[in-house]
């Protein structure tokens, strides 16, 4: 009864307390960006739905490119415009680089001592700058080619033993059993452990961190735990927790017998953490175990999770467009020919194939907002007042389907949209932003690009595809939906036929 009593005070009392927040900034001298009310509480969150990323870019054709809502107790920012979006990243990149405090994020970066969710300050930027030049450097990255070069070829010889015998292939299964693969002997130099199933873990976190949670838009309620949230990211990570300590304990005495042939990316964290000593004077810059794990982590979940989704909706837009596969399967035949595979030096030359990817990258961007970003400041844009502590979602999903950008077939998948101009991936063209850009754009770009480009040029080099019991490819269902990532709803199948000289 006692606990009934307080929870229902404190409804009342936060009621009372997000009102007048409201009302306050309403009233205020400063002119908010225009958007919708809200309701006492709840603000505008029941508003976003299943698919925010849609609900959102419908309230801006009303509301404009820069949208204030209020969801829950968060002041918060809706950018829906190549121009808005680069006055945040480029133009004003300082005072929203930092990140907002969700339950998910402390629990997979260990309390901010990662790199993804991590907030702005000394600490983020010293470890971004080592893991850029330690862990995402091209020749880090180059050195791991023969371990994606393995693992594609066995994904290859799976499939081909499929086709064999006519059967139908899981491609979201088996695009996901090679990524994962690839990372985790990327990070810890194998990918099975007989005794820890860190992969279920990893997709758990991944599962949980995607997940809508009330308490980080309603704070007074989190102690709650209406949804049952806290007590499962508590459990999962206590879990990775446990793994990771082992597997650790494991590099250093492994390290200590030979330490000339480690160079998975769990030693370089591990002796970073090692030199982490020469920073005693400044706790600041000291990397600790929690530090070493909250960075792995947070390599898994980013690296894997996005992967697999950007292969998916490639190859899915592939199936459903015939003639751009047949022109990629061309591309593959005149650059590579048909005597050998696609290996990663042929990919620069794969000119139709970076157009494919970069137009599935508009069409079904890997996180539709991006990771939120939050205000460091007051600061005015555009002639609106941006309170300190906004919550900024970049909804990458509505610029990449606006036709003032992207022309009237901005529905169409349409690659060739790309061959008279530079836009790229890199963080420079703000209407094709998929990895972020400034501060705050994403350290495993050129990785991310490589794992997408090669699984999938391997795919459709290697074979033809259909669509199972004869389905046209107009009705190949491209329903999405929204989580950390965006993937498809359901799992893509395929018949495949190899194509290549036995």
């Amino acid at each position: 009864m006692a606990l009934f009593t307080v929870a229902i005070l404190l409804v009342i009392l936060g009621a009372m307390w997000v009102t007048l927040s409201h009302l306050k900034l309403r009233a205020g001298y400063r002119k908010l960006p225009p958007g919708p009310w809200g309701l006492p509480i709840i603000g505008s969150l029941y508003m976003l739905g299943s698919l925010p990323h849609r609900n959102l870019s419908r309230l801006a054709k009303k509301y404009g490119p820069i949208m204030f809502m209020r969801l829950g107790c968060v002041p918060t920012i809706v950018v829906s415009s190549p121009e808005a979006a680069k006055l945040v990243m480029k133009t004003h990149d300082v005072v929203f680089a930092s990140r907002p405090k969700l339950q998910a994020y402390e629990y997979l970066s260990y309390g901010a001592k990662g790199i993804a969710f991590t907030e702005y300050g000394p600490y983020w930027r010293h470890v971004r700058k080592l893991c850029a030049l330690h862990l995402f450097s091209s020749a880090k990255i180059n050195s791991f080619a023969s371990v994606r070069k393995a693992e594609v070829g066995l994904l290859v010889k799976s499939v081909k033993e499929m086709a064999s015998a006519g059967e139908v292939v899981d491609i979201s299964a088996k695009v996901a059993g090679v990524v994962e693969d690839m990372a985790y002997r990327m990070v810890f130099g194998h990918n099975k452990d007989r005794i820890f199933d860190l992969k279920t873990l990893i997709r758990e976190a991944t599962r949980l961190a995607g997940t809508f949670n009330l308490a980080d838009y309603v704070p007074f309620l989190g102690p709650l735990d209406l949804q049952g949230l806290t007590q499962l990211l508590r459990t999962n990570n206590e879990a990775i927790d446990e793994v990771l300590e082992k597997i650790i304990d494991k590099h250093i005495q492994d390290v200590s017998k030979d330490e000339a042939n480690h160079m998975n990316f769990i030693d370089v964290v591990l002796s970073l953490m090692n030199k982490s000593n020469n920073f005693e004077d400044d706790p600041l810059y000291a990397i600790d175990r929690k530090n070493a794990k909250a960075i792995i982590l947070d390599i898994l979940v980013g690296g894997i999770d996005s992967s697999i989704t950007s292969i998916e909706w490639v190859i899915s837009e592939l199936l459903r467009h015939p003639r751009v596969m047949r022109r990629l399967q061309e591309e593959l035949k005149n650059v590579v020919g048909m005597c050998r595979m696609v290996e990663e030096f042929d990919l620069e030359n794969l000119g139709y194939l970076n157009m494919v990817v970069k137009e599935t990258l508009r069409l079904h961007p890997i996180g539709p907002f991006l990771v939120p970003r939050e205000s460091i400041e007051d600061i005015v844009i555009n002639g609106h007042y941006i309170p300190k502590k906004s919550r900024i979602l970049i909804n990458t999903w509505t610029i990449g389907r606006d036709p003032n950008v992207w022309s009237n077939n901005v529905e169409e998948f349409f690659p060739e949209r790309f061959v008279e101009n530079n836009i790229d991936l890199q963080g420079h063209d703000f209407e094709l932003t998929p990895f972020g850009s400034g501060r705050r754009g994403c350290p495993g770009i050129q990785l991310g690009l490589i794992t997408v480009q090669l699984v999938v040029s391997r795919l459709v080099h290697c074979f033809n595809w259909k669509l199972p019991n004869d389905t046209p490819p107009s009705e190949l269902n491209m329903k999405e939906k929204f989580g950390l990532t965006m993937p498809r709803v359901d799992h893509l199948l395929a018949t495949p036929t190899y194509r290549l000289p036995a």
